[in-house]
């Protein structure tokens, strides 16, 4: 038995598909975000409570959470009654940040990683603890969908469709920093850099369509509606893969999204403004928007 511990929409989604592929038999324990990701692929599931769910488990699983500190005391507390933690890592950057809570460090026994940028990454960030590859099993389930899924765009191909992805990266930094520019630009100075520069991608523009992430407020993004005279839509609605299918370009800062879209054969843009944090993604694919400026 396996005590599943998730918060944040990108752990919940590399979780859920590692649990589906692998058949475990799981407790879980699943906050914010990630109720609605693990239902969406496993059907019903009742949430436990933390203590609960591992002292009826002989292990732990676990992703990283900005949001929560649910997975550290999760690790804290395993430890505490010796046994064995294992944290999924879904993204490429901030790794020895995201075991930080309160000044205190909390590592698990393993750490397991989805592609070879990561195992790098983690093997030098984590010396001392074991790390193990795996092939990404939400890629896995990314690669099946877009196989599967047939959808044409509807829009003038004289025209090009742009998916906007966001992240709530001032709520993060806040959350870590104590101060939400500590990048050097918030998501409002990103999405306002590309909208206003969305004109040098050599096409005429039919559609941007702005994706919120999971976390984020509804109606967070209507000021650019009203900043802007572009074709602009607030997406969401859809899932992921279908609204990289109706997009031709994808476009966001350093989100793993950004990522995903390379493996539907997107044109992925980076747009952090001049004075930002370089985007730290290891994905030789992805352009920088100041770069097609110039």
């Amino acid at each position: 038995m396996i005590a599943v511990i998730s918060h944040d929409a990108g752990g919940a989604e590399i979780l859920s598909s590692y649990v589906r592929r692998a058949g475990l038999n799981c407790l879980y324990v699943l906050e914010g975000p990630a109720h609605k990701i693990f239902q969406r692929k496993l059907g019903p599931i009742k949430s436990h409570s933390l203590t609960e769910a591992i002292n009826q488990s002989d292990a732990i699983l676990c992703g990283t959470s900005w949001q929560s500190n649910i997975e550290v005391d999760a690790i804290e507390y395993a430890r505490s009654i010796n046994k064995h933690s294992t944290s999924f890592l879904d993204h490429w950057v901030d790794y020895q940040d995201r075991f930080i809570r309160f000044n205190k460090t909390f590592l698990p026994n393993e750490i397991v990683v989805g592609d070879t940028d990561a195992e790098i990454i983690a093997k030098k960030s984590f010396p001392d603890i074991p790390i193990k590859l795996i092939d990404n099993p939400y890629e896995q389930d990314i690669r099946q969908e877009l196989s599967a899924l047939q959808i044409h765009r509807s829009l003038n191909q004289n025209s090009i469709s742009i998916l906007y992805i966001c992240q709530p990266m001032s709520e993060h930094t806040l959350m870590r920093s104590g101060h939400p520019i500590s990048r050097g630009y918030i998501e409002k100075d990103a999405l306002r850099y590309f909208l206003s520069n969305s004109s040098s991608l050599g096409k005429p523009i039919g559609r941007i369509l702005i994706r919120p992430h999971p976390s984020e407020p509804e109606g967070k993004y209507n000021w650019t509606q009203h900043e802007f005279k572009l074709p602009l839509e607030i997406g969401g609605v859809k899932t992921l893969i279908e609204e990289f299918a109706e997009s031709d370009i994808v476009v966001g800062c350093e989100s793993t999204e950004m990522v995903i879209a390379l493996l539907a054969d997107k044109r992925v843009i980076s747009c952090i403004p001049p004075g930002g944090r370089p985007c730290r993604l290891p994905h030789r694919k992805i352009t920088s928007l100041q770069s097609i400026l110039q």
